[in-house]
C-alpha cells in the first residue's frame, strides 16, 4: 500500500491539503462534533474535505496504530480459520475482533478487524496470501485506516 504514496514537503502543496488535516484533527479531538463546523473552522468546503480526507495522511498515522477490516467466506471445515489466523500472525498484524456468521450451505462469512501498524509487508499482499488458501473465498479488504 505504501508503494502508492509519495512523501513531499507540505510547503509545495496547496493550502487546502493542510486544511483537510486540520478538519480531521478537529473531528477526531472532539472539539467540533460535525463536519460542517469543522470545515468552516478550517476554511475549506465540505466537498474538498470529502474528496481528499482518505488520501492525505501524516507520517505518524501511516506508521503506527493503523487498522484494517478484512472480509471473507470460509468453508465450514476444521482448521481453515486457524490457517487464516496463522497467516495474519505471521504477517505481523494483530487481530482486534473476529465476527463469524453461522454456516449456511457449509460456508460462513468472517469479518476480521486488524491492527496492521507493525506488519512486515502490506495488507494487499496478506489478503492475496489468504485468498490463495483452500477453503477461502471472496477474501477482500473492506477498509484501511
Amino acid at each position: 500500500m505504501l508503494d502508492d504514496y509519495l512523501i513531499v514537503h507540505k510547503s509545495i502543496l496547496p493550502d487546502f491539503f493542510e486544511a483537510v488535516l486540520k478538519t480531521r484533527h478537529l473531528l477526531e479531538s472532539g472539539k467540533v462534533t460535525n463536519i460542517s463546523a469543522a470545515v468552516k473552522m478550517a476554511g475549506i468546503s465540505r466537498s474538498t474535505y470529502y474528496k481528499y480526507k482518505d488520501w492525505i495522511l501524516e507520517p505518524s498515522t501511516i506508521s503506527s496504530g493503523r487498522k484494517a477490516v478484512f472480509s471473507m467466506i470460509l468453508l465450514h471445515e476444521p482448521g481453515i480459520l486457524n490457517k487464516v489466523l496463522t497467516d495474519i500472525a505471521e504477517g505481523g498484524a494483530s487481530i482486534l475482533t473476529i465476527t463469524q456468521s453461522l454456516p449456511i450451505n457449509d460456508k460462513a462469512s468472517v469479518t476480521l478487524s486488524l491492527d496492521i501498524g507493525a506488519m512486515n509487508g502490506n495488507p494487499e499482499a496478506l489478503i492475496k496470501k489468504i485468498s490463495m488458501r483452500q477453503g477461502v473465498e471472496n477474501a477482500r479488504i473492506i477498509a484501511i485506516e
